[in-house]
């Protein structure tokens, strides 16, 4: 008898120990994970917030010293939040800088974060050069020499052809992603000032593909480049590998994914900024449980030679 009760009073010793460790192991996010990295949940957050306010590391590394997912090599780069280097942007007022791309990279393009603070201004570019702005936080004002203005909120853009006089304005805080190049001329044909916001432009077709397309540009030849957003749902991808001739600059607004550089494939999130070279190969497949949204820079209409 007494041997069945000291039998009896074992397991539920075990059965307790047991329990206590299935307590430590279920998490509210389900059996045994891994503590969360992604902050607060994006439902009650402005658009493109995980661009200013990214994951800098995942939480196991945040105490390394050195840490960083920026890599570059001949014919891409990755740039990711924490290697970020701002200073005085060149003849902007009140307004920091980090220049993602630029052509000693290799690229024929620059593309940068501008961070305007109360009562900043920017420059204007150097002659025969176009630029292109997109707000992803806060609110300008751009005016143009016959002192027309416009507010550009979230998810506003302007494209300024070459030698256009223009200011931009920023009374309390506003981001940019900034692209500038110098204009590749054709006879007889101009571009014009365009301002407007990615959700008056259309979806179009992009057969063989499931991603939606977007293109805030004239696809017209006057215009040697154009902006791409590009949506994906969680796991969708390309189904074109593709290789061409075409430079990129890349910034990813919302969501998260891998994508392949070369024979390198790299977790990205909000916030990630990617150069591609000529020819380098490159897929992208969304991952997580919300949407992907991309900014995509790309040369087209002139001759590669």
């Amino acid at each position: 008898m007494q041997s069945s009760s000291l039998l009896s009073a074992q397991h539920l010793l075990l059965l307790s120990i047991t329990l206590s460790v299935l307590r430590v192991g279920v998490t509210e996010e389900g059996f045994c994970s891994a503590p969360s990295v992604s902050g607060a949940k994006s439902d009650s957050q402005p658009l493109y917030w995980k661009v200013t306010n990214p994951t800098l590391s995942p939480s196991h590394l945040q105490d390394l010293p050195g840490f960083t997912r920026s890599v570059y090599k001949r014919d891409h780069a990755l740039i990711t939040p924490e290697s970020h280097v701002f200073s005085p942007l060149p003849d902007w007022a009140n307004t920091l800088g980090a220049y993602l791309i630029s052509p000693v990279v290799g690229a024929h393009f620059v593309m940068y974060l501008a961070k305007m603070q109360e009562k900043s201004r920017s420059g204007i570019p150097p002659r025969d050069v176009e630029r292109f702005i997109f707000v992803v936080e806060g609110t300008v004002t751009l005016t143009n020499v016959s002192g027309i203005s416009d507010k550009l909120p979230v998810d506003s853009y302007a494209y300024l052809p070459p030698n256009f006089e223009h200011s931009i304005k920023c009374h309390a805080f506003a981001t940019l992603v900034v692209f500038e190049r110098r204009y590749a001329f054709l006879e007889n044909d101009t571009t014009e000032q365009i301002v407007s916001s990615t959700d008056k432009q259309p979806l179009l077709q992009t057969p063989g593909e499931v991603f939606e397309l977007r293109k805030l540009l004239p696809a017209s030849m006057p215009y040697d480049f154009n902006i791409h957003i590009m949506d994906f749902q969680p796991g969708e991808f390309l189904n074109v590998k593709e290789v061409h001739y075409n430079q990129h600059g890349l910034l990813l607004l919302e969501g998260q994914g891998i994508y392949r550089l070369g024979d390198s494939w790299y977790p990205v999130q909000s916030g990630d900024a990617i150069w591609m070279a000529p020819f380098v190969p490159q897929w992208y497949a969304a991952l997580g449980k919300t949407r992907s949204r991309y900014l995509l820079y790309k040369d087209v209409n002139r001759n590669p030679l």
